[in-house]
């Protein structure tokens, strides 16, 4: 938690949503909480409270064997409403695109020689990762099915970027890298 605030020392913590395990509450707490300003009566406080704003939840799965039983969910901060609605209810998702940033970014992973220590580039490979991503990659899930009989396909390849009306077709690395791309403005 002290390596993410060194890199944005003003921000709140991240949202985040974990398994039950670990120490990721009191770490959070001692990170990014303050301490209270004395009332001017009794003793002063001592200790660290969350801010309002935090967002963090607990998915606690009970197993028997290899079988998920129950799975409770834990807002340990945050309005719980706004936390399921932000975070979800399930990990499943968070760490199934944290593997696929991992695995398309070297900088991401640990103990590595591509490891980032300067933060603008880590978040110039993050753009172009998500670029890539977003633009060129088609995703099994995104597919549709082919309406048109004589078509040699049974089903249309598309990417988030496709899927989103971003674009009409899957890029090449070289387009990605190419284009210039304008972002929509409503007023000059």
């Amino acid at each position: 938690m002290e390596a993410i605030k060194k890199h944005a020392p003003q921000e709140k913590p991240p949202a985040i949503a974990t398994d039950g395990k670990g120490a990721y509450r009191e770490a959070i707490l001692e990170t990014w909480g303050t301490v209270p300003e004395s009332s001017g009566q009794g003793r002063p406080p001592t200790a660290k409270k969350a801010g309002q704003d935090w967002r963090y939840l607990q998915v606690v799965k009970k197993r028997e064997g290899s079988k998920v039983i129950s799975v409770t969910i834990k807002v340990i901060y945050g309005d719980p409403d706004e936390v399921k609605d932000f975070l979800g209810e399930n990990t499943a998702y968070v760490e199934r695109t944290n593997l696929t940033s991992r695995q398309m970014n070297g900088r991401l992973v640990r103990k590595t020689l591509s490891f980032s220590k300067e933060l603008r580039y880590l978040k110039a490979a993050s753009a172009l990762e998500d670029a890539f991503y977003n633009f060129t990659r088609p995703l099994r899930t995104l597919r549709v099915k082919v309406e048109n009989p004589s078509s040699p396909t049974r089903w249309k390849q598309r990417s988030p970027a496709m899927a989103a009306g971003l674009t009409d077709h899957l890029w090449t690395a070289k387009e990605l890298l190419t284009v210039v791309l304008l972002p929509r403005s409503t007023h000059f």
